[in-house]
């Protein structure tokens, strides 16, 4: 890829750049749009080029991506079914209050632990603060 500087406003002189793709670079790039799950957009700002150019490389032949080289998509999206069941009434829980624990530290430091917890993250928590 080579650039072109122009362009000169007043005192300072502005530097507009033109990009020069070779037609390998643009294959490239249009081959990556044919990919499952990916938009020209998201190619676009991959390479900071406006995604309209890529537009117009896909419309020419010589970039355009074949279609027997694109993988299909593994599986195709579809419905699930959903059974929809009355309400039911659970039981109100304990109040937060009453549910905690306590863990004194070293140094006379001491950490409460109220409502639910994730044990694991709690012993990762505890074995941080005691090494």
């Amino acid at each position: 890829m080579s650039t072109i500087d122009s362009g000169h406003y007043g005192d300072v002189v502005a530097r507009r750049t033109k990009r020069l793709w070779t037609d390998e670079e643009k294959r490239l790039i249009c081959f990556q749009t044919a990919a499952p799950g990916v938009s020209v957009a998201q190619v676009a700002r991959r390479y900071a080029v406006n995604a309209n150019l890529i537009f117009k490389w896909l419309r020419d032949p010589r970039y355009a991506p074949d279609p027997a080289s694109v993988a299909p998509p593994a599986e195709e999206a579809r419905f699930l079914p959903v059974e929809i069941v009355a309400e039911s009434k659970s039981t109100p829980a304990a109040p937060a209050a009453e549910n905690y624990i306590e863990i004194e530290l070293a140094g006379g430091h001491r950490m409460r632990i109220s409502g639910s917890y994730d044990p694991e993250a709690l012993a990762r928590l505890i074995r941080g603060l005691t090494a």
